[in-house]
């Protein structure tokens, strides 16, 4: 592992989130989207600067843009579509109505328009979390389980293999992925982090087939290649960076969310930017559009 060259950080908004998750670049609209989990609520940093807000009913642990508009949502009562224009959330259905202390927590969308998240332990103790794949026709299919706090997911760019894990067991997983089928195959370990300061919250891949995650605890972004070993950091200025993501025109620019739930009164007051979303400039890779979910 090697230090990476200075990066050019920048606050692209002063957010002050609880917790700051899911920022993703919107293919078409080229604006950046993402949310405050416990506020609740959806945001959207548009070009001028200024940030539109959607507040939502409940805790948002992730969601995917739609092909016709709007976005679908996993929220702690399931997963909902969002009108982003009259900010009406319709219920569509809940895949664990025998957990209600459950909640859905990181997802992604896949090339073939289909939306994966996993669920969480609401204690962050049992292995109660789940991993669904919701179809563009709103059919819900469970993938795997065992998990107590579902995090890190994100598909390779050759569409192969899925990374998806458990921040709270430390432990993510490689699965090979069949895009067409929609199926997963040969679970093996693919990164452990019991032996570091940080564990990785939410990931995304790079153009090159390298897996970037959020450091969480570590004052970092991660590079990691094929194999799991850390290839590169980047220092940021909060100790709790909660997700990163590829956006810009370029898809050359990494934005970070980050958190202030994570902190007492003292640590807040030593780190400003805590809960900011940040902007990575000057990294030399670039991501890969985000796909839309096709319902």
């Amino acid at each position: 592992m090697s230090e990476a060259p200075a990066a050019d950080i920048r606050v692209a908004h002063a957010a002050g989130n609880i917790v700051g998750e899911v920022p993703m670049w919107h293919p078409t609209e080229q604006v950046l989207y993402w949310v405050d989990t416990r506020k609740p609520c959806l945001q959207r940093l548009n070009r001028d600067g200024t940030v539109d807000v959607w507040p939502m009913p409940t805790n948002i642990g992730s969601y995917v843009f739609r092909r016709n508009g709007g976005i679908v949502a996993g929220l702690k009562t399931g997963f909902a579509t969002v009108d982003l224009g009259t900010g009406k959330v319709e219920h569509v259905l809940d895949p664990e109505p025998d957990m209600p202390e459950n909640r859905l927590n990181d997802g992604r969308c896949d090339r073939q328009g289909r939306y994966w998240v996993g669920s969480r332990n609401p204690g962050n103790s049992d292995a109660t979390g789940s991993l669904y794949r919701l179809d563009p026709d709103f059919s819900c299919h469970k993938m795997d389980g065992g998990f107590i706090v579902s995090n890190g997911m994100a598909f390779s760019p050759d569409d192969r293999t899925l990374i998806f894990g458990d921040s709270t067991a430390e432990t993510y997983y490689r699965y090979d992925l069949d895009l067409a089928a929609g199926t997963l195959a040969d679970r093996r370990i693919y990164l452990q982090t019991r032996d570091q300061p940080w564990k990785v919250d939410g990931a995304t891949f790079d153009s090159e087939g390298y897996y970037w995650g959020a450091l969480l605890g570590g004052w970092a972004v991660g590079r990691f290649d094929p194999a799991g070993r850390l290839d590169r950091m980047v220092r940021l200025p909060v100790s709790h960076p909660t997700m990163c993501n590829f956006g810009g025109p370029d898809l050359d620019i990494l934005y970070v969310t980050s958190g202030t739930i994570f902190l007492d009164e003292d640590e807040r007051a030593r780190q400003p930017h805590a809960g900011a979303l940040l902007a990575i400039h000057g990294l030399g890779v670039r991501g890969v559009a985000e796909p839309l979910f096709g319902g």
